[in-house]
């Protein structure tokens, strides 16, 4: 147990749906999501920025990603309380959604997993191509960090997604804890698989992968199936590692479809 407290936006009433955000960004990178809930009440949006993301401070001893979970399960658990919830996590932030599911079990109506991290390292399957348009010109005007950057995360390497880039990932980017970043990298993945030693859930899952994603690709994901047997997948072409920024629309669509068949509750 640590005593880092983690800072939250927090939005509507009813059913709470915690959203985890992924590594070294925060939580303006779900915010793309949000107009799904504009035509659906009765949920709480409580997005979260993990420690040494955003507005949190980092952890106080060693950040790894094992005291990454043990702090967001403490502050679900303070935002929570009792009531049944969804969770939504993104690339790291699907780890621990992966976790919270099986942390509070039945408590979870269900989650949505957005290019969740499921293998890391040399383990991970990735696609060999990774962009679908390259505007060369406009990127030899970047700097070559902002390039690499941008590169790695994105299957549209256009101006109009730097435009996305620079709205939803550069002021995260600009704000973490390097340090504790390091740390993280270092010790990315949980002991074990959140899955391993728990039922299987039968809430109502979403899968969301991109088929261009250059860091943790598509097909190991597939393998988290026969935990979820109610899991919707969804394979989107043209989009790399995060498609509810370059594919918002059709992110938006499937995960509005994931809502409702939560239902409304609040």
């Amino acid at each position: 147990m640590n005593d880092s407290r983690i800072w939250h936006a927090e939005f509507g009433h009813g059913t709470p749906v915690v959203l985890i955000h992924g590594y070294t960004i925060d939580h303006r990178l779900l915010l793309p999501l949000d107009p799904a809930f504009a035509d659906r009440p009765g949920w709480r949006r409580i997005y979260l920025d993990l420690p040494g993301h955003g507005n949190s401070p980092r952890l106080p001893g060693t950040t790894s990603a094992s005291t990454m979970a043990d702090a967001v399960m403490a502050r679900i658990r303070e935002l929570v309380g009792q009531e049944r919830f969804a969770v939504v996590g993104q690339s790291f932030g699907g780890q621990l959604a992966r976790a919270v599911t099986a942390e509070f079990g039945e408590q979870v109506l269900g989650s949505a997993l957005i290019v969740p991290v499921v293998r890391w390292g040399e383990d991970r399957t990735l696609p060999e191509e990774t962009a679908v348009e390259r505007d060369d010109e406009f990127l030899a005007g970047l700097s070559p960090a902002d390039r690499q950057v941008f590169g790695s995360v994105m299957a549209r390497q256009t101006e109009a997604s730097w435009d996305l880039f620079r709205r939803y990932l550069v002021p995260g980017w600009n704000a973490h804890d390097r340090t504790a970043a390091a740390e993280l990298e270092a010790d990315f993945l949980l002991p074990t698989w959140p899955e391993d030693g728990v039922p299987v859930h039968r809430g109502r899952h979403l899968l969301v992968t991109g088929r261009q994603d250059a860091l943790v690709g598509w097909r190991d994901q597939l393998a988290l199936l026969d935990h979820y047997p109610r899991m919707t997948v969804a394979v989107l072409d043209g989009v790399g590692h995060n498609p509810q920024v370059e594919s918002a629309g059709a992110v938006r669509e499937l995960f509005g479809r994931w809502l409702d068949v939560l239902g409304p509750r609040g």
